[in-house]
């Protein structure tokens, strides 16, 4: 089977013999990890952020946390 190197478009054999796959080479292999640790890259977050449902989930957490009889805040 032959596949498109989602870096650079070239044709790379889907096999064992191809090292990189489904890349062409180690270069488009470390471009495109680039661009995931600079988050160019992002998987879509199809549900927006409730803000005030998130500040009264940490606020909920917290109460708990100090609720636990824990050294924590003793110090």
């Amino acid at each position: 089977m032959i596949v498109k190197c989602p870096t650079c478009d070239k044709d790379v054999v889907w096999s064992a013999t191809s090292p990189f796959r489904p890349f062409c080479s180690e270069r488009c292999k470390l471009i495109d990890l680039g661009d995931w640790a600079a988050e160019n890259h992002r998987i879509p977050d199809k549900a927006p952020i409730d803000q005030a449902l998130s500040e009264e989930y940490l606020a909920e957490l917290e109460q708990e946390f100090i609720a636990q009889d824990n050294d924590f805040f003793k110090h």
